[in-house]
């Protein structure tokens, strides 16, 4: 059913100064705008932007770089067995296969392990440790985790095996004393670009293992794909270096060289050589997660790593039936949350926890409470004595620097500013929360909780021309941090809604004037009874993209939000 309108302020970014718009006055005044609006100030810095010819920068600028490569080129030397010690996610198995496969490529022997996450949680654990450790691994190479490990870290070097972290996430003030500790967020790490993903910081390791091993026939930029599949899975700012690897990465998967995804893409309906940053977000991303939220990440693993044809095609039928379960398992979570809320405006920070909320779902039903609701929420699952969670947040509120001061309450956490996780005691549950409402209400308090839809510019419909599509295509990879381009225009006449999708949440329509005949509006029905009633104009605010429906590809409008206008007929 449709739900009630929700109230959006519009931002349009300020206007292009004189200087900047003379220096970029070889492209159209909009797409001046669009680019001041991404920080672009002169002619050079558009091109390389438009382009994503930045040039990557020298991996061993981050610290312990050097001690890493050398370590993992000696183990391989002496023929020591190394472990690729991966999370459970996107990021974390794109790391894990791709230095995986590096290594194997360089002649290590190395091996793989991702931890369940039912049966062992986030991150390193000793068990896992102890049983790399009697297997005979002498190194472990951790990706997308570890960071925030210290006892793990002391019980590896207990056991004799050589501990390599290799993690983006915030550490905290006791660093583990591990053999090497790789991370661009370290407190005085040189390295410039600290928003790469897990997968990014493990590809800057597979370059300086390219550099130093002095590889001819293999070039490390063959494992692009990987760096963008897990780079845009877990929502990183697609700015600087990701952006750069994501758009390169991305005209590697639309090759089609890697059989798994062609499989994974095949069984979504979406033609692997039209892929983009927004296919890996919803089609692709979700399905790779499934397998870690719904049972084990290996499934996953094994669907990226695999060369057999009717290998990966089980494995990617098995993600889709993962996925179509994690969706209803999602959806009757959500439910049950909102149920129990009361009157969310009332609320600074939302949380939820109950016995049938599945921890591999916890994330993604904490982001829809955000999505809906505007505010931060933490969602988690009941078990036994303890109780783990996942949070997620809205940029006003830092939600990993709220579980720092609540650090006492807790087994383990950590995190970005807009998403986390914890484990606490259900002891500590009550106190815990009573806390974070303090912190949300410090933080919070006096702010207009509503979502903000930030503007290119203001244009007149009729200048919408179909060409227009090409330029603000060059704007590819988009995503956080680098948003499509979003247009406002005011006081147009709408022809012909119609209902859409099973439920009728959706609209579609035409705008009198505009060259693009198609407009849709996601989750927006509550507008049609309106428009068929009153037939008032509206104020809109929208991104222009392709409609690609089997060989046919169609532009049309993306209705992000809209608005009654002021304007008169």
């Amino acid at each position: 059913m449709p739900g009630p309108i929700q109230s959006k302020r519009w931002v349009i970014q300020p206007k292009i100064d004189s200087n900047t718009d003379k220096e970029l006055e070889l492209y159209p005044p909009y797409m001046r705008q669009i680019l001041f609006n991404r920080g672009i100030r002169s002619l050079e810095a558009a091109e390389e932007y438009l382009n994503a010819s930045m040039v990557l920068a020298d991996p061993f600028r981050m610290l312990d770089m050097q001690k890493a490569v050398d370590r993992l080129l000696k183990a391989r030397d002496l023929d020591e067995f190394i472990a690729v010690y991966g999370d459970y996610d996107v990021d974390g198995v794109t790391a894990t296969v791709m230095m995986v496969e590096a290594l194997r490529v360089l002649g290590a022997q190395v091996t793989r392990y991702i931890p369940n996450r039912f049966e062992e949680g986030y991150g390193l654990n000793e068990e896992a440790i102890s049983i790399l450790a009697d297997s005979g691994v002498k190194v472990i190479l951790t990706v997308d985790c570890g960071i925030r490990s210290p006892h793990e870290a002391e019980f590896a070097r207990s056991l004799g095996v050589d501990l390599i972290i290799s993690d983006h996430h915030h550490p905290k003030d006791d660093l583990p004393d591990a053999f090497a500790v790789i991370c661009p967020k370290r407190e005085n790490d040189p390295y410039p670009d600290k928003d790469l993903a897990g997968v990014g910081v493990a590809y800057k390791i597979l370059q300086g293992l390219f550099q130093r091993a002095g590889v001819k026939d293999r070039q490390a930029e063959e494992w692009l794909d990987l760096v963008a599949l897990g780079t845009v899975a877990d929502i990183v700012p697609l700015t600087g270096e990701n952006r750069v690897m994501v758009r390169r990465g991305i005209n590697l998967i639309r090759t089609g060289k890697r059989i798994g995804l062609n499989a994974l893409a095949g069984v979504a309906g979406k033609n692997i050589h039209q892929v983009t940053a927004t296919d890996i977000g919803f089609i692709l991303g979700p399905r790779l997660n499934a397998a870690g939220r719904m049972e084990s990440a290996l499934q996953a693993f094994d669907l990226l790593i695999g060369d057999a044809v009717e290998q990966v095609g089980k494995a990617a039928q098995i993600l889709e039936d993962q996925n179509s379960e994690r969706q209803k398992a999602t959806r009757k979570a959500q439910e049950k949350a909102q149920q129990e809320l009361g009157d969310p405006s009332t609320l600074h920070i939302i949380t939820a926890f109950d016995p049938e909320f599945s921890s591999g779902i916890v994330g993604l039903v904490a982001s829809k409470l955000v999505e809906n609701f505007y505010r931060p929420a933490i969602v988690g699952q009941v078990e036994n004595e303890h109780i783990r969670a996942s949070c997620r947040s809205i940029p006003e509120f830092h939600i990993t620097k709220a579980l720092d001061e609540c650090a006492d309450l807790l087994i383990r956490h950590g995190g970005h500013a807009m998403a986390a996780g914890f484990t606490v005691s259900r002891q500590n549950v009550d106190e815990l929360v009573d806390r974070l409402k303090a912190i949300a209400a410090r933080e919070l308090s006096g702010i207009e909780l509503r979502p903000v839809l930030k503007a290119d510019i203001d244009l007149d419909i009729a200048s919408i021309k179909p060409n227009i599509y090409s330029q603000l295509d060059l704007l590819q990879p988009t995503g956080m941090g680098n948003p499509s381009a979003l247009l406002i225009s005011r006081g147009v006449e709408i022809d012909g809604m119609k209902l859409m999708g099973k439920e009728g949440t959706h609209i579609s329509f035409s705008i009198r004037g505009c060259k693009i005949n198609r407009a849709v509006a996601f989750n927006q029905a509550q507008w049609y009874e309106v428009w068929q009633q009153e037939k008032p104009r509206f104020d809109i605010a929208y991104s222009i993209e392709v409609n690609r429906y089997f060989d046919t590809e169609t532009l049309q409008l993306n209705i992000r939000d809209m608005k009654r206008s002021e304007r008169s007929g």
